[in-house]
């Protein structure tokens, strides 16, 4: 689960370091989901992760959600992909500065391979852990987009590789108690 949340963090990261430059993006709260496939041990634990989830009792099982619901994160009910959702929010001063999230952890480079006026297309490397990849994102105006990433990394000893699909939408000017990210 530790290793889905980090890459799915780091495609957010990676998107929003980049997506500037091809499209201006609308401020608010946005809402980023992310699957990860192409990997049986992932699949399993983000299946075991929704098991456990709805084995819990009702007020148990609550009281997680809404912790992670303050985080901005949210995972699917089970059945529905297997996938996790985020919300970000993005500030009007970090929108008119053109200033986006930043990748923070894992000493991280990304970079812009191509870009056309819906898409662009990058390439990143992490050093902690070690992984890597490329992947395209195709805007749909400054309120969607979505994403494909073929991505490696390095996980007790084995390099692993998986693809990430993802999609992030414009839900609202209004982030609520959800905070910018820096």
């Amino acid at each position: 689960m530790r290793t889905f949340t980090r890459l799915s963090a780091l495609a957010v990261m990676t998107l929003a370091s980049g997506m500037v430059s091809a499209q201006s993006t609308k401020p608010g709260l946005w809402e980023i989901s992310n699957r990860v496939s192409g990997n049986a041990e992932m699949d399993a634990a983000m299946a075991q992760m929704q098991q456990q989830m709805a084995a819990m009792p009702p007020e148990q099982r609550k009281m997680m959600e809404e912790m992670m619901a303050r985080q901005g994160v949210s995972l699917p009910k089970a059945g529905a992909g297997g996938g996790m959702s985020m919300r970000i929010c993005i500030s009007p001063e970090m929108a008119a500065r053109q200033e986006m999230p930043q990748q923070t952890e894992g000493d991280c480079t990304t970079s812009v391979t191509s870009r056309s006026a819906n898409s662009m297309k990058v390439r990143f490397e992490c050093k902690n852990p070690p992984s890597s990849g490329e992947g395209t994102y195709t805007f749909q105006g400054d309120t969607g987009y979505t994403m494909q990433m073929a991505m490696k990394t390095v996980r007790n000893g084995k390099t692993e590789a998986m693809n990430l699909n993802g999609q992030g939408k414009w839900l609202s000017a209004d982030c609520g108690n959800i905070k910018p990210v820096r």
